[in-house]
């Protein structure tokens, strides 16, 4: 069967003209076109398919069976991307999101001692289900065993430099699995945590930690001097806290990871951030501003010069706020240059300045020092004393555009934090053009969550600003299933509070007013609070109410 047979209303097109359109990958042989737009990644899957004269299915909703995924290696199934759903008849009916690929076909038939019935599915699913249900926790389990048989002694440091030619010593490979199965999970951050008579280990995905696989207490020192050698880090030092960066390909990816170490009365636990970059895919729209927020958010950032501060406490989303918003601004007629502790993200085209105390090059100094090399866009890590918040002041009122983070609970609190830190009043309310509050709660599951209408008496109760004069409208709630782990929630949304420094505004910030009374002229000049964008984003179906409540104060 051909392409026009499938679709007759279809033009094929030949690769040179949809090429923009698989980035970072090679174009497909034919593409079909209908109303100048390339056809959907599902549209594809279903005419590969039934050019191939096999069934199409659609995983989130197929039965899989364990017994059939066990008997094709993981390697097989991640080589080839495919994936084994259940026997049929004494046939095993494999998952492939590229039909014509015989060599895989042949690899599994040999692999699995069994005739294979092939069916098509869209290849992101097919991904998604391959990291659900080919993780690395029976082999951590296996390998945990293992370890426990070679009794090695508890103080032993030897694991971590005993790396063979081929990476696949003991605890070379625990520390690879460890790291390689957070990536796929969409952890944020690797906690190994030293206990009595184990070692903890727990991964925080979505905001909320959750507990892994626990190793013998024998492998400790090993596993951590392994991590310090990654990482660059002193291994020989374990009475105080240090830090170290290192980098992993997965994927065909280039992840990097910031490591910390803490001495604790059962030994050093570490703490790995993976810093997955979010500029390379992210546009300011994919921040999930609401329509009022963002278009005083754009207009802030769209001016020349003037200060805008994202606050919040740590792990809500700031610096990937603010990285969003760089790659929005930056352009090569531009000269934008950032001053971090530490650099977690790597951007093309930007000047990139890590801070130093131990060589003398903090903040401020690294200021002075950068608005001498004629910069159009300033980002500062973090506002934490009077003398950077002084010069990141002065820069804003000399024509430069300032970006930074500052720790406050809301955004009227930041005119207030920083006239706390001797900055002049009547400096603050010119300089200031935009402050951004913002939280992150867990996104809903978009294959599990389910409606409910709620009571307008409770809806009130819960003083999100709703009318119990109106009708209650219809929320989801979470459920739990496959694609989400069980959990209900799958990825994060931010909720955000933009407050735009109007000329009112200013001069309540001149006469010292308190953070109340700034707040208070906000939401009358239309900002929503942190709580009203959370109950715009239940409304929409994002998140639940039980997130909000979590999140927001």
């Amino acid at each position: 069967m051909s392409l026009t047979e499938v679709f007759p209303s279809f033009e094929i097109l030949p690769p040179k003209k949809v090429e923009a359109a698989e980035p970072g990958g090679n174009p497909p042989a034919l593409v079909l076109v209908k109303d100048s737009a390339a056809l959907t990644e599902l549209e594809y899957a279903k005419t590969l398919s039934a050019m191939a004269g096999i069934a199409f299915v659609e995983l989130i909703d197929y039965p899989i069976d364990r017994t059939a995924i066990s008997l094709v290696a993981a390697a097989i199934c991640r080589r080839h991307e495919v994936l084994p759903l259940r026997i049929n008849n004494g046939r095993l009916v494999l998952a492939m999101a590229d039909p014509g690929n015989v060599i895989a076909i042949d690899d599994v038939r040999a692999a699995a001692r069994m005739q294979v019935e092939a069916v098509g599915v869209t290849r992101s699913d097919l991904l998604g289900a391959i990291d659900r249900y080919l993780r690395a926790d029976d082999e951590l389990n296996d390998l945990t065993s293992a370890l426990i048989e070679t009794n090695a002694p508890a103080d032993t440091n030897d694991y971590g430099i005993m790396e063979s030619p081929d990476g696949d010593a003991p605890i070379v490979r625990f520390v690879n699995l460890l790291v390689s199965q957070a990536i796929q999970d969409h952890a944020s951050d690797i906690h190994i945590e030293p206990a009595e008579h184990d070692v903890r280990v727990r991964y925080r995905i979505d905001g909320v930690l959750h507990e892994m696989q626990n190793a013998p207490k024998s492998i400790q020192n090993g596993v951590i001097s392994r991590l310090k050698i990654m990482s660059d880090i002193d291994i020989a030092e374990r009475r105080k806290p240090q830090d170290g960066r290192m980098s992993v390909r997965h994927g065909g990816r280039k992840i990097d990871l910031r490591v910390a170490t803490l001495p604790t009365v059962w030994g050093e636990k570490i703490v790995m951030r993976i810093l997955d970059n979010p500029n390379s895919s992210l546009d300011v729209r994919d921040l999930a501003l609401l329509d009022r927020n963002f278009k005083a958010y754009e207009t802030s950032y769209s001016k020349p010069y003037g200060m805008i501060l994202v606050t919040g406490p740590t792990g809500s989303g700031k610096s990937t706020t603010l990285y969003t918003t760089l790659s929005a601004v930056a352009k090569p007629e531009i000269n934008v240059i950032t001053v971090e502790d530490p650099v977690e993200y790597r951007m093309d085209g930007i000047n990139q300045v890590q801070v130093n105390p131990k060589a003398g090059l903090t903040f401020a100094s690294a200021l002075r020092s950068i608005l001498r090399s004629d910069p159009d866009v300033v980002l500062i890590g973090e506002i934490r004393d009077h003398e950077t918040a002084q010069i990141a002041v002065e820069a804003s009122l000399t024509g430069h555009l300032v970006l930074s983070t500052l720790h406050t609970n809301d955004a009227p609190s930041a005119i207030t934090r920083l006239t706390e830190m001797d900055i002049e009043p009547f400096l603050v309310g010119s300089a200031l053009d935009c402050v951004v509050a913002q939280r992150l709660a867990r996104r809903l599951c978009e294959h599990c969550k389910l409606p409910v209408v709620h009571q307008a008496q409770y809806l009130k109760d819960l003083r999100f600003g709703f009318n119990p004069d109106l009708q209650p409208p219809t929320i989801y709630q979470p459920v739990g299933c496959t694609s989400c782990s069980g959990t209900g929630y799958r990825g994060r949304i931010g909720i955000h509070e933009v407050m735009t420094v109007t000329e009112e505004i200013e001069r309540l910030a001149v006469s010292r007013a308190s953070s109340a009374e700034i707040g208070r002229l906000a939401r009358e000049q239309g900002m929503l609070t942190l709580r009203e964008d959370g109950w715009a984003k239940v409304q929409l179906g994002l998140t639940s109410v039980e997130e909000i409540l979590r999140v927001v104060a």
